[in-house]
């Protein structure tokens, strides 16, 4: 059942003060009404609760200060307007009530007119704040789908140009993510991976790639290994991948949607270093090298290992976990590679979920 009118919920331990109150408001809201702070804490957190409070002050049991502070404690609650009603000889603590969460103050004997005007303007101001959370939550949700809209573009202009790609950037999302996760747990990276870092993470990683639109297709595509010369061309889609990131940045200006192209921009740029130093496009070493990109390194080369590609076979689970343990310390960061470990079974089953290839698919299910 549907109300119209909105509630007002009315606390005072004198059933006569309550009457008055009531017969004040009732033609225009409807009312609840408690003689205790307990009560008036229950039908608060209750399944209809109150748009405002009208609160005595000096109750037996909980007081009027304990009963606000209560309801702004409690995210339920913490958003319900609260007019304290109280006898002139109380004001002299008017900043407490202040401080425990009151927006008025209406002095008894009560004056009808200013009540039904007080409830009234702080209705209105709570229906004004509740439209501009409402606004601010859907620019919000605007702004996530713009987001998602540029991952998605810009990973399929990558996926366009390699028909090997398939699932790669979706396997390749997941393994970042419970890499992410995992490294939460260990002190040297815990600063750094909150939990909106790593949604970020796993939002940026798909643009891992988006440099090879700028790899010509004799490279791209071709069926054996690259020359040198080819290989240098092919290492170029690092710096393509910066740069295409970087307008994109540039052109959406906003702060919270360029902080994910940051880390995309991270690791388009560095995933191809290595913890030697042996890498591209800088010749990085340690921890020179972005953390982005050092996590993505170790997805982005697993899943290359344990996908079909058209200069080699698909490997398996364990042979692809083999050449990962030996490139720690020379590869790949030796905290992730830890990592990795913990949640290689985390690795199998999302590789088996967006396996491209039935042949992979087969080899993933093989045990050890």
């Amino acid at each position: 059942m549907t109300h119209d009118k909105r509630v007002v919920l009315v606390v005072d331990d004198t059933a006569e003060n309550i009457d008055v109150l009531v017969g004040t408001l009732q033609n225009q809201y409807r009312i609840k009404a408690a003689l205790n702070g307990k009560k008036a804490l229950e039908i608060a957190r209750g399944e209809d609760p109150p748009d405002i409070i009208l609160l005595d002050i000096m109750m037996p049991g909980m007081d009027g200060y304990q009963v606000a502070q209560a309801l702004k404690d409690d995210p339920k609650t913490a958003n319900i307007p609260i007019i304290f009603v109280t006898a002139m000889d109380e004001m002299e603590n008017e900043k407490k009530g202040f401080e425990s969460g009151a927006v008025d103050y209406i002095l008894k004997p009560v004056s009808p007119p200013i009540v039904r005007a007080r409830v009234n303007t702080h209705l209105e101001l709570k229906m004004h704040r509740d439209h501009l959370e409402e606004m601010i939550h859907l620019r919000t949700k605007e702004l996530e789908l713009t987001r998602e809209v540029t991952i998605s573009s810009l990973a399929s202009l990558a996926e366009t140009r390699d028909n090997e790609t398939g699932g790669h950037i979706r396997r390749t999302q997941f393994y970042v993510k419970i890499l992410a996760e995992t490294l939460q747990s260990n002190p040297a990276f815990s600063p750094f991976l909150d939990d909106t870092t790593v949604g970020l993470l796993y939002k940026s990683a798909p643009l891992h790639d988006v440099g090879k639109v700028g790899v010509p297709d004799a490279i791209l595509l071709k069926p054996g290994k690259l020359n040198d010369d080819e290989f240098e061309v092919m290492k170029k889609h690092t710096e393509f991948g910066r740069d295409t990131i970087l307008r994109a940045e540039e052109g959406m200006g906003h702060e919270h949607v360029s902080g994910f192209l940051r880390f995309a921009r991270e690791i388009a740029y560095s995933h191809h270093e290595k913890w030697d130093g042996t890498g591209y496009p800088l010749g990085l070493k340690g921890r020179e090298i972005p953390l982005p990109g050092r996590i993505m390194a170790v997805a982005d080369v697993y899943d290359a290992l344990i996908s079909r590609r058209v200069y080699k076979p698909p490997f398996s689970h364990a042979k692809a976990r083999g050449i990962i343990l030996e490139g720690s310390g020379a590869h790949f960061d030796p905290d992730i590679i830890d990592a990795f470990m913990a949640r290689e079974e985390g690795f199998r089953q999302i590789a088996l979920e967006f396996a491209d290839h039935e042949e992979e698919r087969i080899l993933l299910q093989q045990k050890d």
